[in-house]
């Protein structure tokens, strides 16, 4: 197929690649109750055949007038050349919103601009690559942990959660993050779990004031995040007083200026921003780790191959070598292919506008679908399939820049990226060095459900065999 990124017949045929079961496309659109009864219960179960199949897919829903668009040309004029002709919609916002409050993720217009100015700098590749020790600290802890479970059946999505966190504590607050860090963990998805579920009274514009089910099940999170939010910056303001704060990235935040009007934010930004690296920062890697524990536990030829790179990683020093891990990257990034961190991104188009012959009216939504996109029957071959050698090598150069967008893209691309990227190829490394998971008989069905993120439906409990 001409828009496919060709893979050779060796990778497809010395060995049948491992499928993730997921939500089947519909044959057919849904009736109004039905898609909002699907759409609430998770999202990505609502796509169509024909999403994953033709490039532009547009017409009339329950959200009004839609236009998903997969085509990558289409994708970097809708998110970059026409870029200012496009908003982040307001269901997307009434759903982040009222956790996230007005971050780098939610903020629009000037305030986001100001705000994405003036934290650049601390997502430098300079900065990033200084805290490298502290995320490969992180990753040793979890291996060491998991190491002396051996036999035992472990929580991943918890093991996972408790090492991102580690990292934040590590590179953000390293000051300690107030109380019990599994408390926060599972307030964090308490939140998620109750905002998560697209609520009918948000995808008909029934405006705030009107209370919503998932908003009030979230209040005990909110209050409890608010809690250590706040204690967080007194903490750290006093240190910055006393001349005692520790050049990590919570100080940075504190002391950035927008480098064009040299103003810093406001302690209510900052907040928001303490509020997302939590949110979105951490819970994002650690689904993407899980998810990915779980693909290698289902391909015996993937996990060799690992299990050799991560072996001979380990420099003398005992600290594991990023550079040496090749191919423990593109695994991360066909994890990151199959179950993006955001299935999708919609926006709001300002005027009216054209793409090819399909008109896009103004104030109609359009939807740009990761989930969907990297898994494009005209852009991937067996799109379906856990494939890493796509994103080894020669190959990772041929993967067109806007069909791959597990971060997003334009100026809205996630800013925290390669933090995350380094983060979780580190810590899969330390991970597979020190243990093989399986996949215990009986488990239920590992499939993903969309709670702002993809998390795994019912859970994930694997079962730990020392390899050292």
């Amino acid at each position: 197929m001409q828009d496919t990124i060709s893979l050779t017949a060796e990778t497809l045929t010395a060995r049948p690649p491992f499928r993730p079961q997921v939500p089947p496309p519909l044959t057919r659109p849904l009736g109004l109750f039905a898609f909002l009864k699907a759409v609430r219960e998770n999202s990505i179960a609502t796509w169509m055949e024909s999403h994953f199949e033709d490039f532009v897919v547009a017409g009339e829903g329950a959200m009004g007038r839609i236009t998903v668009v997969s085509e990558p040309d289409l994708v970097r004029y809708l998110l970059v050349e026409n870029g200012a002709n496009y908003r982040k919609d307001d269901l997307q916002r009434r759903v982040l919103a009222p956790g996230l409050g007005n971050g780098l993720l939610t903020a629009e217009g000037d305030e986001w601009r100001l705000q994405r100015r003036t934290m650049a700098p601390i997502f430098s590749a300079r900065h990033v690559a200084g805290f490298l020790t502290q995320m490969d600290a992180a990753g040793a802890r979890v291996a060491k942990r998991l190491a002396r479970r051996d036999g035992a059946s472990i929580d991943v999505v918890l093991e996972m959660t408790r090492t991102t966190l580690d990292v934040l504590e590590r590179t953000i607050f390293t000051q300690g993050l107030p109380g019990d860090p599994d408390a926060l963990g599972r307030a964090l998805t308490r939140l998620l779990e109750s905002i998560g579920p697209i609520d009918p009274l948000d995808v008909f514009g029934v405006p705030g004031f009107v209370p919503r089910l998932g908003r009030l099940k979230a209040r005990p999170s909110l209050r409890y995040f608010a809690e250590v939010v706040d204690e967080l910056l007194d903490r750290r303001k006093a240190a910055l007083a006393r001349g005692e704060a520790p050049h990590d990235l919570m100080t940075l935040l504190l002391a950035a200026q927008d480098p064009e009007s040299g103003k810093g934010l406001s302690d209510l930004e900052v907040k928001a921003n303490i509020v997302t690296f939590i949110a979105a920062g951490h819970e994002t890697t650690a689904n993407a780790l899980t998810w990915a524990l779980y693909c290698i536990s289902q391909d015996e030829a993937v996990q060799s191959r690992l299990e050799a790179e991560v072996d001979a990683a380990v420099g003398g020093d005992g600290t594991m070598r990023l550079d040496r891990l090749p191919f423990t990257k593109a695994v991360m990034e066909e994890t990151l292919r199959l179950f993006p961190p955001v299935p999708f991104l919609s926006r709001q188009a300002l005027r009216d506008d054209r793409i090819g012959r399909v008109k896009i009216p103004r104030n109609s939504t359009v939807i740009i679908a990761p989930y969907v996109m990297q898994r494009h029957k005209k852009l991937w071959e067996a799109p379906d399939a856990f494939i890493p050698d796509r994103f080894f090598g020669e190959r990772r150069d041929a993967v067109r820049r806007f069909s791959y967008l597990p971060f997003g893209a334009g100026p809205r691309i996630c800013i925290g990226q390669s933090f995350s990227l380094h983060e979780a190829t580190l810590v899969l490394a330390r991970v597979i060095h020190a243990v093989r998971l399986t996949l215990p008989e009986g488990h239920p069905p590992v499939t993903p459900l969309h709670r702002v993120t993809l998390r795994p439906k019912n859970g994930l409990r694997m079962v730990v065999t020392r390899r050292h």
